[in-house]
């Protein structure tokens, strides 16, 4: 992160970023999907409670991360964060009333 970002920056003319502004994006309302499984599925489920989202678009970084890595991320993801967040927005979805009619 911090070297693509550094690099992004330069081009653009913009500092590093800082300790800090990694850890405000790899926060709980942060833009960044970083944690474990369930602290990923939860900032994927405060996002479906904002937006009603019904379809998730991830990208992982491909070209800074050992590429056994980025296989273990994808596995992690669809082993352990997809059934949590499908689990879960099943669970809200039956709690809603239909409207009759």
């Amino acid at each position: 992160y911090s070297y693509v970002m550094a690099k992004i920056g330069r081009e653009r003319g913009w500092p590093p970023p800082s300790r800090e502004q990694f850890e405000a994006e790899r926060g709980p309302r942060g833009a960044n999907l970083v944690g474990t499984p369930d602290e990923v599925a939860a900032k994927i489920l405060y996002e479906h409670e904002l937006f009603g989202l019904d379809r998730f678009l991830i990208q992982m970084s491909v070209g800074t991360l050992p590429h056994d890595k980025v296989l273990h991320a994808i596995e992690l993801f669809g082993t352990k964060v997809a059934p949590i967040v499908r689990r879960e927005i099943e669970r809200r979805t039956e709690a809603i009333p239909m409207p009759a009619g």
